[in-house]
């Protein structure tokens, strides 16, 4: 039996079997990496350098797909690693530093999507005090709160992780370090610490679930009396991408978490865990930008705009 002090790595899962799967997965990987690479620079870039877009929803967005980059570039380059090079090695150091950052751009995420369900409670219920209750000064304080929270949360959770005496293995049935795989190998799941970090993260998520559920009960209200069918489909198609993100985002991250460990088997954890973690920074730029035209316009703009330099050059 061995103890935290004791080990210097963890073990990863292994996603294949097989070199020629392994380099398959490398490549999925790497699609996957590039893609909300991709989706989210773009996104950033068109709401800083198009004026147009410089308002609150926009600039939830931005933050928003930042904590999706940062999401990203957590979890799959150490996957890629592995699965490139054959191995399933993670420090110590490194696992710890994996959590921290997970945990700070997951926890930022969940208020960032709370404070944007705000942001269309307040256009479509309080369209008046629009400008009042979201300036920009109350944007950056929302925004600068969601990423305060994120850190605390992240800061607690991980020391508190790392705290724990692990003396069943370093074997992470996982392809990033989960804090509920690492809980696994802890020789005391009932700590004090432990069960009250964890009651803080619920009690936190189940705030901000019941916020975003009373916000949609009252903008769906809203909705339904706005007399034109015309407004009606307008106000509901800013709702949508959010909702639509949301439910993935939290049906996913609820369950893996919250699940009881009696249903838990790997290939189950390592589908939750890609939904909650991999899927959303690739799928939210999507959702987002399909159903929102000023957006689409001034990604296109954005891209287009080396080709009419050239072209005018």
């Amino acid at each position: 039996m061995s103890n935290s002090s004791s080990i210097r790595h963890f073990l990863l899962l292994a996603l294949a079997d097989t070199r020629q799967l392994q380099l398959l997965h490398f490549c999925l990987l790497l699609g996957i990496s590039l893609a909300a690479l991709l989706g989210n620079g773009l996104i950033i870039s068109a709401v800083a350098c198009s004026h147009h877009l410089h308002t609150p929803m926009f600039f939830f967005l931005l933050n928003l797909a930042l904590s999706d980059l940062g999401m990203i570039c957590t979890t799959v380059p150490k996957a890629m690693h592995n699965s490139l090079w054959d191995t399933r090695d993670i420090s110590y150091s490194g696992c710890a530093a994996q959590v921290f950052f997970f945990i700070f751009f997951i926890s930022a995420e969940f208020s960032l999507l709370t404070i944007m369900c705000y942001d269309r409670y307040v256009s479509i219920c309080k369209p008046l005090h629009y400008g009042t209750l979201l300036g920009s000064r109350a944007c950056a304080h929302m925004a600068a709160a969601a990423w305060a929270s994120g850190l605390v949360y992240a800061l607690l959770y991980t020391a508190n992780t790392f705290s724990l005496p692990l003396c069943h293995g370093n074997v992470l049935g996982q392809f990033f370090c989960d804090i509920p795989q690492i809980l696994k190998l802890s020789c005391s799941h009932s700590t004090f610490r432990n069960i009250w970090i964890s009651l803080l993260g619920v009690c936190l998520s189940f705030g901000c679930f019941v916020f975003i559920v009373f916000s949609y009960v009252q903008i769906f209200r809203a909705v339904l009396r706005i007399p034109s069918e015309q407004g009606r489909h307008k106000a509901f198609s800013t709702c949508l991408p959010h909702l639509s993100v949301v439910s993935l985002y939290l049906s996913s991250a609820f369950f893996a978490y919250l699940k009881p460990p009696s249903i838990s088997f790997p290939p189950l954890d390592l589908a939750l865990s890609v939904l909650y973690s991999v899927v959303p920074p690739v799928l939210n730029p999507l959702i987002y930008s399909l159903r929102n035209q000023e957006l689409k316009a001034a990604v296109w703009t954005l891209m287009s705009a080396p080709f009419r330099k050239h072209l005018t050059g």
